[in-house]
């Protein structure tokens, strides 16, 4: 036989055992798997990568160190994921941002074709709140009022992301009009807020806590699927108004698109375990944001349903993409 036909077909196993490995994500992690969380530091998705860094580097044996990359409401940290190899060893830790940016950014990555999808990390509810003096106390008393006056009158308070969006999906579904107030972020919004500048505000339950806690803020209902444990006696939008609605921000594990199925699942496993420690359960519901877990399948479905729902809103809303950067 040819010398050299020989080698080759000698060599072929073991090219199909490569082949087969590297499908299943054998050798993985060989090096550190670094967590790129695409915003600044302080927030629940910079604080869930903290906390769940330390036991994913202790279950693969190698250090998971986190990267803060903001920039273009999480643009281009999320292009660092979209652009990396497969292999596990670049992961991103996401927010509801991710679907909500395609709506207001013409974007350098395709928001699902790029993406696989390891597992959603929490789910925080928004609070619908207002001041201490408003003229309602609850959802139904807030559709009266905004009734009462001329369309557009009452205002509302919003940053960016579905706490831009969600009081456009409320107005929509409630049949009332309410014009949008824009604030680079919570902390410029709760003066004017306070004051009762502009009427109301969806914010998140962390960003808000605060001054609802020390009677400054009154909160007229939260937008989970349940009650907030930390506000239990306020209704769900759902509960007090409008069967079904829900606007919740989100984390997510994501990293680059084909990853082999056998080591998604390996990723999965490793962030479900250490979100599901004890320890880390306790400090998110100090935060306010609720430990969710979810398979590569769900977080997909996620993905797309959200990206459906506030682009839907922010076509309603009048947004046009702009370049992001």
């Amino acid at each position: 036989m040819n010398p050299i036909r020989r080698a080759v077909l000698l060599s072929a196993p073991a090219l199909l055992l490569s082949a087969r490995a590297q499908a299943q994500g054998a050798g993985f992690p060989n090096r550190a798997i670094r967590m790129i969380v695409p915003y600044t530091p302080g927030g629940v998705s910079d604080i869930t990568a903290r906390l769940i860094a330390e036991p994913l580097a202790a279950t693969w044996g190698q250090p998971v160190p986190v990267e803060n990359r903001a920039g273009a409401d999480g643009v281009i940290g999320t292009d660092i994921v979209a652009k990396a190899a497969p292999d596990g060893h670049v992961l991103g830790l996401v927010s509801v941002g991710h679907p909500v940016n395609a709506a207001f950014y013409r974007l350098p990555f395709d928001t699902m074709r790029d993406f696989s999808f390891v597992s959603l990390t929490t789910r925080t509810p928004l609070v619908l709140c207002a001041a201490r003096g408003f003229a309602a106390n609850t959802p139904a008393e807030l559709v009266a009022l905004a009734k009462r006056q001329p369309a557009g009158q009452l205002t509302f308070a919003g940053t960016a992301g579905v706490v831009r969006l969600a009081p456009v999906i409320f107005a929509k579904e409630a049949g009332i009009e309410l014009t949008y107030v824009s604030y680079r972020g919570s902390t410029q919004a709760h003066p004017d807020l306070i004051s009762g500048r502009v009427d109301i505000m969806f914010d998140t339950v962390p960003a808000a806590l605060t001054h609802i806690q020390s009677g400054a803020l009154k909160a007229l209902a939260t937008t989970g699927a349940t009650r907030a444990p930390q506000l239990p006696d306020v209704p769900t939008l759902a509960e007090a108004l409008l069967p079904g609605f829900e606007a919740s921000t989100w984390g997510m594990v994501i990293g680059p698109a084909n990853i082999p199925p056998a080591l998604l699942a390996r990723l999965n496993e490793g962030v479900v375990g250490a979100l599901r420690r004890p320890e880390i359960v306790a400090r998110h519901n100090q935060l306010g944001a609720a430990v969710t877990t979810s398979s590569p399948e769900d977080s997909r479905a996620l993905v797309q349903a959200e990206m459906e729902k506030w682009g839907a809103a922010a076509r309603a809303a009048g947004v046009t993409p702009q370049n992001a950067g």
